[in-house]
């Protein structure tokens, strides 16, 4: 404590569960600005995930699934993920191939820039698939 105070220092304890504890001589107030920098790069270059929803119906038609896929384009340009949902209303929930066999044409429209992450499934009476962007 001596020599930290000649130095016009702090002492700090670095390790206090070592034996014997260790410190070190360092200019405290210094030390936590340093710190507090480190912190506020890390969340400049973090990215923040987020999960867009697109949501169609199995009698969607031709020209608005082209406008939804332009839609989910953007968004995966954008570093997004996609969740897209089919709901089923009413007794439309007997033609899930319908569903299925429109969840299967945005597939293979987006096969060039995203990737699967959940294959079209229903649970309950809508059909989710995920789509995330591709790495690279």
């Amino acid at each position: 404590m001596a020599r930290a105070n000649r130095a016009s220092l702090d002492l700090v304890e670095v390790a206090p569960g070592a034996d014997p504890p260790v410190c070190r001589i360092m200019d405290y107030g210094k030390f936590r600005y340093q710190q507090s920098k480190k912190l506020q790069d890390a969340k400049k270059t973090q990215t923040i995930i987020q999960v867009k929803e697109i949501r169609l119906r199995p009698k969607t038609e031709e020209h608005d699934l082209q406008v939804k896929i332009k839609h989910i384009k953007k968004f995966l340009e954008q570093q997004d993920k996609v969740k897209i949902s089919m709901v089923f209303r009413g007794r439309e929930i007997t033609y899930t191939e319908i569903g299925r066999k429109i969840m299967e044409e945005i597939r293979d429209a987006l096969s060039d820039v995203c990737t699967i992450d959940q294959q079209p499934r229903l649970e309950g009476r809508s059909m989710v698939m995920i789509v995330a962007p591709k790495k690279g």
